[in-house]
């Protein structure tokens, strides 16, 4: 699927290449195991059953697993098999399906149209995060301004955009102008030749609504996505920064389709080219030298870090559980096992320690960006979860606290299992037979 290589190292290691291959199939394997988890965990939670009206969360949980974990799962293995994985005109979102479409081209440097966006009146939004999702969440509902919110990453070139600006409307986080940007890849060059450095696409967001494919809460767009693009046009020529557009007519046919969320979107197929490269921006004049020099150091995902996180709550909360069921129960056991306390007690000190002490390692390699250790985690997990689920499904109703910690390893598999997460951890391979290499040379 998304399997990174490093040619030149692996041509020398023939073995590497085929230990490679190998951990691209396992981590194939599990991606797709992850979905059907996925579903047998949704299945579980609805068996639960709706008597009172407590067991009303347990539909809530239903609709979580099936619209937060079970279905994008489901879309990206199949959007992987039929959408194409080519510039079509079209973004694609974090699950595979087909998103808003490139409404936009510009040339000039990013901080040309960073300056011209501001100049025109636009706000840059914030990156996703945990803090910014929940922030966005709350002003949504509270009807709370906030210009800054952070918009859903679409995908162009195989990454996400690089940045995003938009105008709130009246002070209603629901309802904005946002339009997000991709820096095209070197040389790269639009259907019939012409050359732009970057790509957009614009849209509004009139409300917040289900998406119609996943069911998850997102924010549903005007169809009439020329309506925006013009708006953006607008805006910057009456800004004071120097652009000028010109548009490539009948760039793509117009077309009636839906994005992916389920909103309906058409466009007359025309694209405006924004030269911004005359707009002056405040460090303009200085050395290249004097300008501070941006690394990418691999940021390690959310995803790996909320894995992480929660195995070492699952340590915590599984010993804590035997530790009730032992005290409970240790006088039955030591009448039936004929062992002495103390020899029962050590036994179990023995293989509660071991067991912590064998996933906290993993747990801390798979932080670090070991790839090895993140599918050996993985494949323990699943033997593990699959077995439980399973019993689940054809046996006792699983209490709360059963259904919460296969919840938990479930979403262990789905975290580690996330492209974001296979990426960044192969990279750190990549990055470590490089500098061995170069050690050796």
């Amino acid at each position: 699927m998304d399997n990174q290589r490093e040619p030149a190292l692996l041509a020398e290691r023939p073995m590497a290449l085929r230990r490679w291959r190998a951990s691209g199939l396992l981590d194939d394997s599990l991606f797709i195991a992850a979905a059907v988890l996925s579903l047998l965990l949704a299945a579980v939670v609805l068996r639960k059953g709706i008597s009172t009206w407590a067991d009303l969360f347990y539909l809530l949980g239903f609709y979580l697993v099936l619209a937060y974990l079970a279905l994008p799962r489901i879309h990206r293995i199949l959007t992987t098999l039929y959408v194409p994985d080519y510039f079509i005109g079209r973004t694609r979102t974090s699950d595979g399906l087909l998103g808003d479409p490139v409404n936009l081209a510009l040339v000039g440097e990013a901080d040309q149209i960073r300056e011209a966006m501001e100049k025109a009146g636009w706000v840059e939004a914030d990156p996703v995060s945990l803090a910014s999702a929940l922030r966005i969440v709350s002003s949504s509902l509270l009807r709370r301004s906030y210009a800054h919110a952070p918009v859903s990453p679409l995908f162009l070139f195989g990454r996400q955009q690089d940045f995003a600006y938009q105008q709130e409307v009246s002070g209603n986080p629901s309802q904005r102008h946002h339009v997000r940007f991709w820096k095209c890849p070197e040389g790269w060059l639009l259907p019939g030749g012409r050359r732009v450095e970057w790509l957009a696409a614009g849209t509004y967001d009139r409300s917040v609504g289900l998406s119609l494919f996943t069911f998850q809460v997102t924010h549903k767009i005007a169809a009439d996505i020329d309506v925006e693009r013009d708006h953006i046009i607008e805006t910057l020529r009456e800004s004071p920064a120097q652009v000028s557009v010109e548009v490539i007519e009948n760039f793509s046919t117009g077309y009636h389709s839906r994005n992916g969320g389920g909103d309906s979107v058409h466009t007359d197929g025309a694209l405006p080219v924004v030269d911004v490269s005359r707009v002056a921006v405040p460090w303009a004049g200085e050395t290249e030298e004097e300008l501070p020099v941006l690394e990418d150091v691999g940021r390690r995902p959310l995803s790996v870090a909320i894995a992480a996180l929660i195995i070492v709550v699952n340590i915590v909360v599984q010993i804590g559980g035997t530790l009730i069921l032992v005290d409970r129960d240790f006088p039955q056991v030591v009448e039936s096992s004929g062992a002495s306390p103390l020899t029962l007690v050590v036994m179990l000190a023995v293989v509660l320690g071991v067991l912590a002490v064998v996933e906290l390692a993993l747990a801390w390699a798979v932080f670090q960006g070991v790839n090895i250790a993140r599918l050996a985690l993985l494949l323990v997990v699943t033997v593990s979860i699959t077995g439980e689920l399973g019993r689940a499904l054809v046996r006792d109703v699983p209490s709360a606290f059963s259904l919460a910690r296969m919840t938990a390893d479930v979403a262990v598999v789905y975290a580690l299992t996330s492209l974001s997460a296979r990426q960044w951890t192969r990279h750190q391979v990549s990055n470590r037979r490089a500098r061995r290499h170069r050690g050796r040379a």
